[in-house]
């Protein structure tokens, strides 16, 4: 796995948050993959509990949302990435701020480049 490698999956993961697609994020995704929002959260099991989080906490709640991402750190399958998003919520019309950080870890199984464990943390500032 290379620093390449995880940009490109890191761009189609913003690409998809951007466009409001679910479809889009959960192919990034092994089929029996985890994902963790924050770490007091049990983590989504699976490509169908993945979409349904990003159904209704994305596609349908948010829309003009920015991303932008670095990678801190690549080691074996493990990569560590900073990350910033802004989106306006639809309910309320307030413009919110992320900055988090991403822990993943990736398998090349099958031919494809998808990430097994996602693990997240990130504050919040709403305006």
């Amino acid at each position: 796995m290379t620093e390449r490698d995880v940009q490109n999956w890191l761009d189609e993961y913003g690409r998809a948050w951007v466009n409001g697609d679910p479809d889009q994020v959960v192919r990034l995704f092994s089929d029996t993959a985890t994902y963790r929002e924050t770490p007091f959260d049990d983590p989504m099991r699976g490509r169908h509990e993945i979409r349904e989080y990003w159904q209704n906490n994305a596609a349908d709640a948010q829309e003009n949302v920015e991303f932008t991402s670095q990678i801190w750190a690549v080691r074996n399958d493990i990569a560590i990435a900073g990350w910033q998003a802004r989106f306006t919520e639809k309910a309320t019309g307030a413009r919110v701020e992320l900055d988090g950080m991403f822990r993943l870890v990736f398998s090349s199984e099958q031919g494809a480049f998808q990430c097994t464990i996602l693990e997240e943390w990130w504050h919040s500032k709403e305006s």
